[in-house]
Parts: C-alpha cells; structure tokens; sequence
C-alpha cells in the first residue's frame, strides 16, 4: 500500500512536470542560440530564487509575530491569577448592618464571624 502510494505520486510528480516544463530541443541549435537560452534559464533561476527568498522571510517574519504574540497571550493568562478567598460566615442582619453604615456593631459582627485565627484590627 505504501509502495502504491509513492508509485502514484512520482507519476503524478512526472506528469506535472512535463505539464509545466516542455523538454528541452538542444540539438541543431546553434552556439549563440545556446547562448541565448542559457542566459534565459538564469533569469529564470534569478525571478525563482529571489521569489523563494521572498516567501522564506514571509514566513520566517510570521513564525516570529505568532511566537510574539503566542507569548503575549501566555504573559496576560499569567497576570490574571485569581486571589483565594475566605468565605466568611455572617447572618443576614450583620451583613444588612454592615451595608446600611452601622459602623461599630457590624465592624464587631464581622470580625467575630471571620474564620481565620488572626486578631482583628479593627477594635
């Protein structure tokens, strides 16, 4: 199966290139036709080169802005770390206190409804 696979594209390689590029007709021509045709192959080697070299920065250019931006992405996802919270217990009057701007009984409430073992600052 292989074998056919590979078989099939070098027949298809072999027609194309006979599609694209007709056989060269050297005999009975003379020195300066030979000339001449050689000259014109080289400028075709030239257009073809500097087209390939073209492309090869094209791409070597966006291979180097997907990596800028590849990282950029990766630096912002990084940034955008979410703080681990503590969940405090607190009735529905505390917390109507605490909104409403009853500083010192809600402050109390609050800070005895905290779980941490840490001393509150605010007494």
């Amino acid at each position: 199966m292989l074998e056919d696979e590979k078989e099939q594209k070098k027949l298809k390689r072999e027609t194309t290139l006979r599609e694209r590029v007709p056989p060269l007709q050297l005999s009975g021509l003379s020195l300066q036709d030979l000339q001449a045709l050689c000259k014109e192959l080289h400028q075709k080697i030239d257009v073809v080169d500097e087209e390939r070299y073209d492309s090869e920065v094209k791409v070597a250019k966006n291979n180097k802005e997907i990596e800028n931006l590849s990282q950029k992405v990766f630096d912002l996802k990084g940034k955008m770390k979410r703080p681990a919270l503590k969940r405090v217990k607190i009735s529905a009057d505390a917390m109507l206190g605490a909104l409403l701007g009853d500083s010192t009984l809600s402050a109390s409430l609050i800070c005895t409804s905290l779980e941490s073992g840490s001393k509150c600052k605010c007494r």
